[in-house]
């Protein structure tokens, strides 16, 4: 008894996957997005720079060694 219960078995785990969903928390979702509201982050997830401010120590460091 070799791929077809197996397969079988795959397909009914998938289902229960594709088709699961779960109660949603809704307070503690609005918590999470609002104490990312203070922080400036783009879509990508890492922290905004402004061009204009100098950079970071460690990065100087590394800039100077470049020049």
């Amino acid at each position: 008894m070799g791929r077809g219960r197996q397969k079988a078995k795959q397909t009914k785990v998938a289902r229960e996957l594709k088709y699961f969903s779960p109660e949603t928390n809704y307070r503690a979702l609005e918590q999470e997005l609002a104490s990312r509201n203070h922080d400036p982050v783009d879509r990508r997830g890492v922290a905004a720079l402004d061009t204009e401010d100098e950079p970071p120590e460690d990065y100087r460091r590394w800039l100077d060694d470049e020049r």
